[in-house]
C-alpha cells in the first residue's frame, strides 16, 4: 500500500493541492477557489489530485498519512470585515485603548501611495465598538501583584451586558496580566458561567507580552475571526473524516509552523498569513538541499505578490503584524505584500491620465476576461495573454481555454483612454505590474541594506515563473531560481506538508546587561516545560523535538527589536557576551552596515522558545549526475509570437515543453518553457538552466 502525504493551499483565485508519495513523486492539482465556501475548493483539489493518481477521494484519504492545510479563512474574515460581534473585557480606565491605538495607527500598514495623502488617512474603524467594551474592578501592578482584587459580581453583570449585546465572542486584555494571570483566569471561568460556550480569548494566554495596545489589538483579532474560522476548521475535519482521513488536520500558521485543527481553533489569528508562509518554509528546505543561505522570496498568485527574506538558512521573522492598520503582537514570518497578482485589475485614473494596476483583483469569480466567466475588467492575465506569454489552450494544463479575442477587446477598450492599442495597453500594464513588485522586494533588501546580488530569488505562484524574469533582473539579482521546475505554481503547497509541528511560548522580560544568568535560566526552563508538554501532547518524544531559545533584545532606548538566538545549556558570562554580539551583528544585517550603536546598551524585551515537533515531510529528488545539454527536439512545441520589450516587438519564439526537461538541459533566451500549472519566461539576454532538484535557475544577465 503506498503512504501518502498531503498539501493544500487555499488562495484567493486558485486552490493548490500536492501529494507525494514515499518514493518522492509529486503529484500537483490547481482548482479555482470557492469564495462562498472555501471548503469546497479544499476537497475539489484532493478530488483532483485523486483523479490523476486514478484514485477516488476516498481511496486516496484512505492511504494518506498526513494533510497539512494553509488556509485564507482568516485573512478574509479581516480583509473582508466580517467578524463576529466581539465583547472586550479590560481594566478599570484602559477602555479606550483600542480607539486610542499608537500615534502612528492612521498610517500603519498603508501603502506609499496613500501615505502621500496624509490628510486622507485615518484611523481604521475599531474591531470592538466602545459600546461593547466594559471596565473590570480589578487591578495588578507591573510586579504582578494585586493591587485591587477583581470584583466578581461586577463582572458579572458586565458579562451579561455584553452578551445582551449580541456578543458572539470575548476578549480579556488586563493590565499587567503577562505579570499575573490570576484575574485572568477568573473571569475567562466567569465567561463560561454567564454564556457557556461562547470563544473567550484571554491575553496572557495569546500573548504574554508587554505592549497594552498591541496585546489587546491581538486579543481583539483573535476573538473577531475566531467563530468563522472554527466553523470553517470544523467544517474540514467533519467531512475528511467522513471521506476516511481519520487523523487530524494540521494548519499553516503566520509563526512557521503547522499545529493541529484543534489547537490552531484556539488561536486563529496565527491563521492570517498562513498561505505565504509555507511558501517560506519550502524554500527554507530546498535552500538547504542548493546550499543558498540568503534567499529572497516571491509569490505571485492571482491576488497578491508576497515576499519574505532568508538569511543564513533561517527566516527573518518579526513578533508585531499589521492587517488592516491594526497592529498586534504574534510570533510571525517576516511577509510584505501587495495587491499584484494574475488578477490584479488595470484601470484609468482620471485624476492623472494614467493607466494603473491593482490592488482590486478580479479574485476567482468572475476572474480574468480571458477566463469567459464575466469578467470586464482587463487583468495582468489577460495581459499576459495578449503578449504571447500565455498558451490560451494550454492554460492549467488545458483545463481550462482562455478567450483571447475578449482579452484583446477588454484590452483595446482601455488603450482607448490613454491614446494606446491594446498590445501596447498589455505592455504598460505587465511592466507596471513588473515595477510595483520590484519595489517591494527593494523595500525588502536595498533599503534594508541587502547587496540583491547576494541573494536568489525564488518566483513562484502561478504568476511567479511568468514574470520573475523582469521583477528580479529590476532589482538588480544575478539568479532566479523557478523552485521545482513543474512544482512552483503550488511550491506553498509543497512548503505547508513539509513544515514541522511548532509550538511557541514567550515571556515579555525587560532587562538590562549585565544579565543574570541564573534568572534566563529560570525563565527558559519553565517555557521550555510548557512546550515539551505541548509536543507530548501531540504524540512527540525524544528526538522528535527540537527545542530552541531565543530572546528578544534591542538597543537601550530604541523601538526596534531584534530575535537571536540563545545557547542552550546553562548560561554563563561567556554564552552572555556572545548573545550580545550575536545582537549587534544581526542587528546591521537587518537594518544595514554601522547601524548599530553599542554605547547605548543593550536590554532583553522577551524571552522565547520554540518547540519543533517533526512530521512526515516529503522527500525531495535529486539526479546522480547532470550532464549540461541543450534542450532536444522532443521538448520544442510549436514557436509562436511574443512581445519583448527589450527587443521593441513581436518576435517568433521558441517554446518548450517543461515537462521533458531534465537535469542539465539549457534553454536560451529568449524563449517560453510550458508548465502544466505555469510559465517560465526567459527573457532576451537570459539562460535558464534545470539543475539536479529540477529547479529552472535562470541567469538574468544585465539587461
Amino acid at each position: 500500500m503506498t503512504t501518502y502525504v498531503a498539501g493544500i493551499d487555499i488562495g484567493g483565485t486558485f486552490t493548490d493541492c500536492v501529494v507525494v508519495d514515499e518514493a518522492g513523486t509529486v503529484t500537483i492539482a490547481k482548482v479555482s477557489s470557492t469564495p462562498d465556501d472555501f471548503s469546497r475548493g479544499f476537497f475539489n483539489a484532493l478530488t483532483a489530485s485523486a483523479e490523476t493518481l486514478g484514485l477516488t477521494i476516498e481511496e486516496l484519504l484512505a492511504d494518506t498519512a498526513l494533510i497539512a492545510h494553509g488556509t485564507t479563512v482568516a485573512t478574509n474574515v479581516m480583509a473582508q470585515r466580517r467578524g463576529a460581534h466581539v465583547g472586550m473585557l479590560t481594566t478599570m480606565g484602559h477602555g479606550d485603548v483600542l480607539k486610542m491605538m499608537r500615534a502612528y495607527g492612521r498610517v500603519a500598514g498603508l501603502q506609499p501611495e496613500t501615505l502621500s495623502h496624509y490628510s486622507a488617512a485615518d484611523k481604521p474603524v475599531p474591531l470592538v465598538p466602545r459600546a461593547m467594551v466594559e471596565e473590570i474592578h480589578e487591578r495588578v501592578d507591573s510586579l504582578g501583584d494585586v493591587v485591587v482584587e477583581l470584583d466578581e459580581d461586577h463582572a458579572r453583570a458586565a458579562i451579561q451586558r455584553l452578551v445582551d449585546k449580541g456578543a458572539e465572542a470575548i476578549g480579556i486584555s488586563l493590565l499587567w496580566s503577562f505579570r499575573n494571570d490570576t484575574h485572568e483566569r477568573r473571569l475567562q471561568e466567569l465567561v463560561q458561567d454567564v454564556a457557556g460556550e461562547l470563544f473567550v480569548t484571554t491575553s496572557s494566554e495569546l500573548v504574554p507580552r508587554h505592549g497594552e495596545y498591541e496585546r489587546t489589538m491581538a486579543v481583539a483579532v483573535n476573538s473577531y475571526v475566531a467563530p468563522a474560522s472554527r466553523r470553517y476548521l470544523q467544517t474540514i475535519a467533519s467531512k475528511a473524516r467522513e471521506l476516511g482521513y481519520d487523523r487530524s488536520v494540521l494548519l499553516m500558521e503566520c509563526t512557521g509552523g503547522v499545529a493541529s485543527i484543534e489547537r490552531a481553533a484556539l488561536k486563529p489569528v496565527r491563521l492570517i498569513g498562513s498561505g505565504p508562509a509555507g511558501g517560506i518554509v519550502g524554500a527554507q528546505a530546498l535552500g538547504a538541499l542548493m546550499d543558498e543561505p540568503n534567499i529572497l522570496t516571491t509569490d505571485m498568485g492571482g491576488t497578491t505578490f508576497d515576499v519574505a527574506l532568508i538569511l543564513d538558512h533561517e527566516p527573518v521573522r518579526t513578533a508585531t503584524t499589521v492587517v488592516d492598520q491594526c497592529e498586534y503582537y504574534v510570533p510571525t514570518l517576516d511577509i510584505r505584500s501587495i495587491g499584484a497578482g494574475g488578477g490584479s485589475i488595470a484601470w484609468f485614473d482620471a485624476e492623472t491620465d494614467t493607466i494603473k494596476v491593482g490592488p482590486r483583483s478580479a479574485g476567482a469569480q468572475p476572474g480574468p476576461v480571458a477566463y469567459g466567466r464575466g469578467g470586464t475588467e482587463p487583468t495582468v492575465t489577460d495581459a499576459d495573454l495578449a503578449l504571447g506569454y500565455l498558451n490560451p489552450d494550454y492554460f492549467l494544463g488545458g483545463q481550462l481555454q482562455l478567450q483571447q479575442a475578449a482579452a484583446l477587446d477588454a484590452l483595446e477598450t482601455l488603450g482607448k483612454q490613454v491614446g494606446a492599442s491594446a498590445l501596447e495597453a498589455a505592455a504598460g500594464i505587465s511592466q507596471i505590474a513588473d515595477f510595483h513588485m520590484a519595489d517591494l522586494m527593494r523595500k525588502m533588501t536595498v533599503e534594508k541594506g541587502h547587496d540583491p546580488r547576494s541573494l536568489a530569488v525564488f518566483a513562484f505562484g502561478g504568476g511567479g515563473p511568468l514574470h520573475g524574469g523582469v521583477y528580479a533582473r529590476e532589482l538588480g539579482a544575478e539568479k532566479l531560481v523557478v523552485p521545482l521546475g513543474t512544482t512552483a505554481s503550488v511550491f506553498s503547497a509543497l512548503g505547508v506538508v513539509s513544515s514541522d509541528l511548532l509550538y511557541i511560548h514567550e515571556r515579555s522580560e525587560t532587562l538590562a546587561e549585565p544579565w543574570d544568568p541564573a534568572v534566563l535560566d529560570d525563565v527558559f526552563a519553565a517555557l521550555e516545560v510548557r512546550a515539551r508538554k505541548d509536543a507530548e501532547n501531540a504524540g512527540l518524544t525524544g528526538d522528535q523535538v527540537v527545542v530552541q531559545r531565543l530572546a528578544d533584545l534591542r538597543y537601550r532606548m530604541q523601538v526596534h527589536n531584534v530575535e537571536v538566538p540563545v545557547a542552550g545549556g546553562p548560561l554563563d558570562g561567556e554564552k552572555l557576551a556572545q548573545l550580545g554580539r550575536d545582537f549587534q551583528t544581526r542587528y546591521e544585517s537587518l537594518f544595514g552596515r554601522g547601524t548599530g550603536y553599542g554605547a547605548a546598551g543593550m536590554e532583553i524585551a522577551a524571552l522565547r522558545v520554540r518547540a519543533l515537533g517533526r512530521t512526515m515531510q516529503p522527500t525531495i529528488a535529486s539526479a546522480d549526475s547532470v550532464h549540461e545539454r541543450r534542450a532536444g527536439r522532443e521538448a520544442h512545441k510549436p514557436s509562436r509570437p511574443v512581445w519583448w520589450h527589450e527587443l521593441g516587438q513581436m518576435t517568433d519564439t521558441d517554446v518548450f515543453d517543461g515537462t521533458v526537461l531534465v537535469a542539465g538541459h539549457v534553454v536560451e533566451g529568449p524563449a517560453v518553457i510550458e508548465q502544466p500549472q505555469t510559465t517560465v519566461i526567459v527573457r532576451p539576454g537570459q539562460v535558464a538552466r534545470v539543475d539536479r532538484f529540477g529547479n529552472i535557475v535562470i541567469e538574468l544577465g544585465d539587461s
